[in-house]
């Protein structure tokens, strides 16, 4: 399994779930298609942030 703290694992077009800024409390996972990396460093101990094809923006917990 790849690891989401790191970006080089994460590429557009990838399938991920991750978790949206309201949802940080309870943990809910969306699911979708990478769009852009917004994090710029390679690596995030929360995990990468990310923008999905639905404009959704969260941290990658799982690359599918």
């Amino acid at each position: 399994m790849l690891d989401p703290k790191l970006r080089k694992n994460i590429v557009s077009g990838k399938n991920v779930a991750i978790v949206l800024k309201q949802d940080q409390s309870c943990g809910t996972l969306t699911y979708g298609i990478v769009r852009d990396i917004l994090t710029k460093s390679p690596t995030h101990p929360h995990g990468i942030k990310v923008r999905l094809m639905s404009r959704e923006v969260g941290r990658v917990k799982e690359i599918l």
